[in-house]
Order: structure tokens, then C-alpha cells, then sequence
């Protein structure tokens, strides 16, 4: 039968609890003196670590190879939202702020474009949405309009 668990008879698991390391503490303890650094050098002092690319002076990796390609700081992300997607939006004229009314977009301000996976349910009115040219030919034989 096993003992119900309580505040009472809780404790941590065996090994999960390590005491910490009080080092200069005198000879006796292990971790006196140097305190587990050794004898000078380096890595004995305040700070004694070398960064990361550091390859003990030899030409570190990131110097040694080519820089490629750039950021290009223009870049405009999109949203996107699908036309299997369109049967959560309330109404037929599709703005910014329906997909993001329904939870499809994060922000209505921010650009969004509306792709052709899936299919058109019902006839919409795309108005301030950029959109793919399938995306325009489906809301187009199901009946709906794409405004400028």
C-alpha cells in the first residue's frame, strides 16, 4: 500500500539538492588558498574566461570566412491568410480589421495578403488586402470583387 502524499512526508529527490561550493574557507575543506584555480594564470584571476570565439590566438572562425548577403531594412513581412480560412470572417466585405476580428491576423494594421489555399465558400468583396493572382481568380468565379 502505498503512503499518501502530504506537506508532511514530502522531500526532494535524493542527489537534487547539492550543497554550494564555499570556496577560501581554509586548507581543511578542500577549497582553501587558491580556492580550486590553481596557481596564477588567467584563468585564476577576476574574469578569467576567454569569449567565445576565441581560438587561443589562432585566426578565430568568424574572421576567416566571408561575409555573404545582407538585410535588406525595406523588407515588408505579410500576414497571410488562406481562403480555407475565410469561412471564420463575419460579413462579405473583407477588410484588415475582419481577418484580425476573427483571430486569423494579429494586427489589422499590419500588411496582409490573402493566398488561394482552399476554396471560396461565398462571395466576398477583398478591399485593402493584397492579394495572390489563384487567390483573385477563385473569389472571382465564386461570385465576389477585388477593389484596389
Amino acid at each position: 500500500m502505498t503512503t499518501k502524499i502530504t506537506l508532511s512526508n514530502l522531500k526532494p529527490a535524493k542527489g537534487s539538492n547539492v550543497p554550494r561550493k564555499r570556496v577560501g574557507r581554509g586548507i581543511g575543506s578542500g577549497l582553501g588558498k587558491t580556492s580550486g584555480k590553481g596557481h596564477k594564470g588567467h584563468k585564476a584571476r577576476t574574469g578569467g574566461s576567454t569569449n567565445p570565439g576565441f581560438e587561443g590566438g589562432q585566426m578565430p572562425m568568424f574572421r576567416r570566412l566571408p561575409k555573404r548577403g545582407f538585410t535588406n531594412p525595406f523588407k515588408e513581412v505579410s500576414q497571410v491568410v488562406n481562403l480555407k480560412q475565410l469561412g471564420k470572417v463575419e460579413g462579405d466585405a473583407l477588410t484588415p480589421e475582419r481577418p484580425a476580428a476573427a483571430g486569423l491576423i494579429k494586427k489589422a494594421s499590419d500588411p496582409v495578403k490573402l493566398l488561394a489555399t482552399g476554396e471560396v465558400t461565398r462571395a466576398f468583396t477583398v478591399k485593402g488586402i493584397s492579394i495572390s493572382g489563384a487567390a483573385k481568380a477563385k473569389i472571382e468565379a465564386a461570385g465576389g470583387k477585388v477593389e484596389a
